[in-house]
């Protein structure tokens, strides 16, 4: 049994879903996300409550229960509150700035890189060493903070280069004499 897949996922108020098939559409007021279920899964929506039962008791059918009500209470998160990554720049000269939708990195490389966010994503620079992406796309959130830190990863030995915020590098000991 998923214990995951069992909890139903409560729509809050300002939220309304739809169900086409095994589509799910989410709207709220940040926008509409949806979401397309396998058919091991049957997706009712009753009272602002949202439920996923199996169609089976096949392996696949109770690993897309719990796959598939955590995508929809990400669709509800996303329509609400959506989803934030922080970023921090360590390291002499290295910084951020941000020219329109455009991301601009110093990162002590022979030129400045130039990242553009893409479309749903919104990407600032509130600190010349911070950057906060921003979306309701939780997927697509990760992926461009993963992209931006991909730039530059932290290093063992200085810790030097962008990381997550509240992450914890593994420091390494130099050379000793």
């Amino acid at each position: 049994m998923s214990r995951i897949g069992k909890k139903p996922v409560d729509l809050p108020s300002g939220v309304s879903a739809s169900v086409s098939g095994q589509t799910i559409e989410v709207k709220g007021p940040k926008g509409t996300r949806s979401f397309t279920a396998t058919d091991d899964v049957t997706i009712t929506v009753d009272d602002n409550v949202v439920k996923i039962d199996p169609r089976g008791k096949s392996k696949r059918a109770r690993q897309q229960w719990g796959m598939s009500r955590t995508m929809v209470a990400n669709l509800v998160t996303g329509v609400t509150d959506g989803f934030k990554k922080e970023l921090e720049i360590t390291g002499v000269g290295y910084r951020a700035t941000v020219q329109g939708n455009s991301l601009k990195l110093n990162l002590g490389l022979s030129h400045d890189v130039d990242f553009v966010a893409p479309e749903g994503v919104t990407v600032t620079a509130p600190k010349q060493t911070e950057i906060v992406v921003e979306g309701i796309d939780e997927q697509l959130v990760g992926q461009v903070a993963a992209n931006i830190r991909a730039w530059r990863k932290p290093e063992p030995y200085k810790g030097k280069g962008i990381r997550y915020k509240n992450e914890y590098i593994f420091r390494k000991e130099g050379k000793k004499k």
